[in-house]
């Protein structure tokens, strides 16, 4: 190197900047190392670039690659590419200044957002200075592809640097970091290799880690999808996801409007939020250009698409974007709607398809797809027709769709039914589907608790109500079942009022009122809801939720119970409460109790086996 060595200080942004890079961002170090790769990789696709139109190139024989050389005895970081390099004026322009409008306003959120995100470095195009985070001090080397002579730049970071004459450089640019005592560890192997292979594994250039090349995994998801077999997809997925196994379901699309995106997504065959793994962390990873941008990103999808594994890609994002910046960045949140919709647009087609293989994607993830329903109303209606019950009329163990529902709906029927329980023979053998299964009306059998909140936050499906059956409002279509009914084998007009009257009176501190039930056929009395969209199931959950919070078992106000003038019991209930009016209270409270039991509430179990016994000493003579 010659002695014509020139000194200049930094413009006052930059130094700015470098307080902040230096003092502010430290913690975050590892992301130099990304940066650099970065700056490198860009560099090199410009000579490329360039290079195809030039009648003559400087260095051709050199490979476009990336070399990383450490020295451990002497603490130093080497990083060097054979890209499209920088002549003096550029040296002095690129790095004595930041060419960014309105600089001062940006440094002031930059030192704001720092205090927030400790991953801002590289945001607005200024991640070389990264290199400051770790290095006490660094020397840029390089020569431009135009063949012009070489320089060095070199500074401390303190306020000034210097540029001098550097004879004998080939083409490229080569970054020699002198490192911090406390970052002594980037001059290990391991470190550099663990760095590399969570930012940079998929650089579209070798990355040569002392003479090793470290990224060895093809961005596959930039190619075309006839270039690439099950095997290198089975690859890349065990590679991405940490696993051994092989995906259930796999997306690998491209889309140039509204926005450049190229997406590849697994769906894994096992939940192991089942397992008591805990929650779930988000599985894919947003890059631009093959660099990662933010890695388990949590603002490129919808939470409850947690389980996917994969990775999108996007040019048209800035390179240097900021993890605090994505939250807020509007193409983030159009990548995230174009990408949503077209995964659930999978899943339909999927179940079209090949509707086994789906039921065992929405035994295992269903519940993810309930969690967006219930959340986020943007895409309700794609995943309305993602869900699936069991029904009345389908077989026991195999759910179906809401649009499987509607093609076997009654012609005057504007609802679709259903009821929870604890499982299928329960509900079976409750009060509330007995009028359905008489009239041959289908009814969905909701077997999760969530299952209600999702059907409530729907409200309809293809213009058709979804209703629950436990509504006190329910109106049940007329059936030609309904004229064979028998009118004479219930309590007549005048006792059946009476009865109702009593039963009011006797009950008034548990139910809200009393009815005479239109759907009842067999079992004695039924609770209903009197608030047409709170389900028992959801009351239920609502109630265990106040439970857990030390607020009681609570509940949402008094239901009313609906009696059955047709049922035995009843009509003898009808007769012995003139007789015995003291055991005829007590039944009518286990009628109540045992109706609540069946909606899925809570009631005293001590007040209640206390009257059991009671009744039981009467039935015994006791």
């Amino acid at each position: 190197m010659t002695s014509q060595t020139t000194t200049y200080e930094f413009q006052a942004e930059t130094r700015k900047l470098l307080d902040i890079v230096i003092n502010s961002l430290y913690t975050e170090r590892d992301v130099f190392v990304r940066e650099l790769i970065s700056n490198a990789a860009d560099a090199l696709e410009k000579f490329r670039h360039e290079s195809l139109t030039a009648a003559e190139v400087f260095d051709a024989h050199m490979p476009l690659e990336i070399n990383i050389t450490l020295d451990a005895k002497e603490h130093l970081f080497t990083i060097s590419d054979t890209g499209i390099g920088m002549g003096r004026a550029e040296l002095e322009h690129n790095l004595g200044t930041i060419a960014h409008s309105g600089s001062n306003t940006f440094l002031s959120q930059l030192a704001e957002a720092a205090k927030k995100d400790v991953n801002l470095i590289g945001q607005f195009g200024v991640g070389f200075y990264s290199a400051f985070m770790a290095g006490k001090k660094v020397r840029v080397q390089s020569r431009s592809w135009d063949g012009g002579e070489g320089h060095e730049w070199a500074s401390d970071g303190a306020g000034s640097f210097t540029i001098s004459e550097c004879p004998g450089l080939h083409r490229g640019t080569k970054i020699i970091i002198e490192l911090k005592d406390d970052a002594h560890d980037y001059a290990e192997k391991w470190k550099i290799e663990s760095v590399i292979k969570e930012y940079s594994a998929f650089v579209p250039f070798p990355i040569k880690l002392d003479g090793e090349t470290v990224n060895t995994v093809q961005a596959i998801w930039t190619k075309n999808k006839s270039e690439i077999t099950d095997q290198e997809y089975n690859d890349f997925f065990k590679f991405i996801a940490s696993g051994g196994d092989e995906p259930l379901y796999r997306l690998h699309f491209s889309a140039d409007a509204p926005l450049a995106i190229n997406a590849l997504l697994f769906v894994p065959k096992e939940n192991l939020e089942i397992f008591g793994f805990g929650r779930m962390e988000p599985g894919v990873n947003l890059y631009c250009q093959r660099v990662l941008i933010d890695q388990h990103s949590k603002n490129i999808l919808p939470e409850w698409l947690r389980f996917l594994k994969g990775v999108i890609d996007s040019d048209d994002l800035p390179l240097n974007i900021s993890r605090q910046a994505l939250q807020d960045n509007a193409l983030v949140n159009k990548i995230r709607k174009v990408v949503t919709k077209r995964f659930l647009k999978f899943l339909d087609e999927e179940a079209s398809h090949n509707e086994e293989n789906y039921l065992k994607f929405f035994s295992t993830f269903g519940y993810f797809l309930k969690e967006g329903a219930t959340s986020e109303y943007e895409f309700q209606k794609e995943l309305a027709k993602l869900m699936r019950f069991e029904s009345s009329k389908g077989e026991a163990g195999k759910p179906i769709s809401l649009t499987d529902y509607l093609g076997r709906m009654q012609p005057d029927q504007d609802s679709i039914y259903y009821i929870n329980g604890p499982s299928r023979a329960a509900i079976e053998a409750g009060p509330y589907v007995e009028m359905f299964k008489k009239k041959g009306i289908e009814i969905l059998y909701t077997l999760e608790a969530i299952d209600d909140f999702v059907l409530n936050h729907l409200r309809e499906f293809e213009g058709k109500k979804l209703v629950s059956a436990d509504r006190a409002d329910l109106d049940i279509p007329k059936s030609e079942a309904d004229g064979s009914e028998e009118q004479a084998d219930k309590l007549n007009e005048v006792d059946t009022e009476a009865l109702v009257a009593w039963f009011k009176e006797t009950l008034q501190e548990q139910v809200a009122e009393v009815k005479v039930s239109k759907r009842l056929v067999d079992a004695p009395a039924m609770i209903v809801n009197t608030d047409g969209y709170m389900t028992s199931t959801m009351e239920r959950v609502l109630a265990a939720s106040r439970q857990e919070k030390g607020l009681g078992l609570g509940g949402s106000g008094k239901k009313n119970l609906e009696i059955n003038p047709k049922n035995t019991l009843i009509k003898q209930l009808s007769s012995l409460r003139q007789k015995d009016a003291e055991l005829a209270a007590e039944i009518a409270r286990q009628i109540h109790d045992n109706a609540m039991i069946q909606a899925g509430l809570v009631i005293d179990p001590l007040a209640m086996v206390e009257r059991n016994y009671k009744i039981l000493a009467r039935a015994a003579g006791a």
